[in-house]
């Protein structure tokens, strides 16, 4: 008897008609049984957003490229992808979003749509895995073995699990990989600038611009120093934001109630 394959819900931040999810989804198709939940248009760096004040429209799109695969677009977040591809389509076996255009590296985990989709995956007790692909000078992305890799590791979350509320947050480098390395999430943030202009009416507007700056740029045990390399990365990311050595010392200085 034919072992009934795996279910997998694929969502991205890039939008329903990105090449990295088109890649991702149709790599995956091989291994599993795919239904692709994203964007209708780019929701890059809105973070773990939940649409809570408007309806959401959930629709079924033949022109994504996808063949055979299902795939519905949704004017809202990447969790709202994800909350509602599980409710609507039924719970998966897994949840994996990307491949992302773009990194997703140190502090940009705090604000990444894409690893955002993964953690809404992991909040609703489903093993999740999110992917990215450093760009090159040429701007440049070839998504080819990306997805490969993706498949094969997501066949081997399948196969193992991961623990509860952790989920994996993997990044490519740019051209052929050296190897693969499992990291630690690094120092890499950006440091912000504001670029003031004026518009025709001679009214100010802002653009929030920044520099990327990581002090452990050279460690290969960070995700940022990894792909800088020339690594895949591959960091477990688990969601607990206690800070557990500061309890006590917390609670020694935090006043009674007046």
């Amino acid at each position: 008897m034919t072992a009934k394959r795996k279910r997998v819900l694929v969502a991205n931040d890039d939008g329903i008609f990105s090449p990295g999810i088109k890649a991702l989804g149709l790599a995956l198709a091989e291994v599993a049984d795919v239904v692709v939940v994203a964007p209708d248009v780019e929701q890059s760096a809105v973070g773990h957003g939940i649409t809570i004040r408007r309806p959401l429209r959930f629709k079924h799109t033949a022109s994504a490229g996808f063949g055979n695969v299902p795939a519905y677009r949704v004017d809202g977040t990447p969790a709202d992808c994800v909350v509602l591809g599980y409710h609507l389509l039924g719970q998966p076996d897994l949840v994996v979003s990307g491949i992302n255009i773009g990194p997703n590296l140190g502090d940009d985990l705090t604000h990444s749509g894409t690893v955002a989709a993964a953690i809404e995956g992991m909040a609703l007790g489903v093993p999740s895995i999110a992917f990215s692909q450093q760009s090159g000078a040429d701007g440049e992305y070839n998504f080819a073995a990306g997805a490969a890799f993706a498949a094969n590791l997501a066949l081997k979350v399948l196969e193992r699990g991961l623990p509860r509320r952790t989920l994996l947050n993997v990044n490519f480098p740019h051209g052929d990989a050296k190897g693969v390395r499992v990291t630690r999430v690094g120092e890499h943030r950006w440091e912000d600038s504001i670029v003031t202009r004026i518009d025709p009416e001679g009214r100010e507007y802002h653009w929030v611009a920044g520099t990327s700056r990581a002090e452990d740029a050279h460690d290969l045990e960070t995700d940022y120093g990894a792909v800088q390399a020339g690594y895949v990365s591959v960091t477990p990311v688990r969601l607990d934001l206690t800070a557990r050595d500061l309890l006590q010392e917390v609670e020694g200085y935090v006043p009674d109630l007046a």
